[in-house]
């Protein structure tokens, strides 16, 4: 467990910024698919359709093992020592990638769940359209995005165990450093899967956590 603790931190280090980049991603696709541009939407449709339909695995050999192949290149624009040189920011950028894909998806679909009626019922009050859109529109789509994006999260914790492919050493890397020194695969690996339950147990409750605060008209009253 000490050893596999040790790799559940670089698991959070490899999710932590994959999520953040992958967010910002996601609104800007998300963004693109609603504007009404055909070209833009398009684009974003395409976006999600490759990384929607394609395994996350391939797509992290394709990003670590086959832009390498183009070597010349990333040296000339200077991005080859880093990031497409190492492991670890090729995982980051591939899990961002495809984490995006599907994030823009819940985003997209949180904000058309925004009733229609509460936005015209702000307008009819005097407030502008950016005041709907961070006072009633925002605040509403995420309340309906956030159970969805809680399980994509839960998933990319899982889909870490992935980056070990590529010699990154977090929980499952390790649990199959360590299996291949004692043979015990039983103990080894229910240890690392009991350490991915603890990991998703919390996301869990903070997404949950969240929800209770963003929904106090839900909350059962205090006597």
């Amino acid at each position: 467990f000490g050893k596999l603790l040790g790799g559940a931190v670089v698991t959070i280090e490899l999710i932590a910024p994959a999520l953040a980049v992958g967010v910002v991603l996601a609104m800007v696709l998300a963004v693109m698919r609603m504007s009404g541009n055909g070209i833009l939407s398009r684009i974003s449709r395409a976006y999600v359709f490759v990384f929607r339909g394609t395994p996350l695995l391939v797509q992290i050999f394709l990003i670590y093992f086959g832009l390498g192949q183009f070597r010349p290149l990333w040296e000339a624009l200077g991005v080859w020592d880093w990031p497409l040189r190492e492991a670890f920011p090729c995982a980051v950028i591939a899990f961002a990638m495809n984490t995006a894909a599907y994030t823009s998806e819940i985003i997209r679909g949180g904000l058309q769940a925004v009733p229609f009626g509460q936005i015209e019922a702000a307008r009819a009050c005097g407030m502008s359209r950016s005041l709907v859109f961070r006072r009633i529109t925002v605040p509403i789509a995420i309340r309906q995005a956030l159970p969805a994006y809680g399980n994509e999260i839960i998933l990319m914790v899982k889909a870490s165990s992935l980056a070990s492919i590529i010699t990154i050493m977090e929980i499952t890397g390790i649990a199959k450093q360590i299996n291949s020194r004692t043979f015990a695969p039983f103990e080894v690996f229910t240890a690392a899967g009991i350490l991915y339950l603890a990991m998703n147990f919390a996301v869990a409750q903070g997404v949950r956590a969240v929800e209770w605060r963003l929904t106090p008209h839900l909350r059962r009253r205090q006597h």
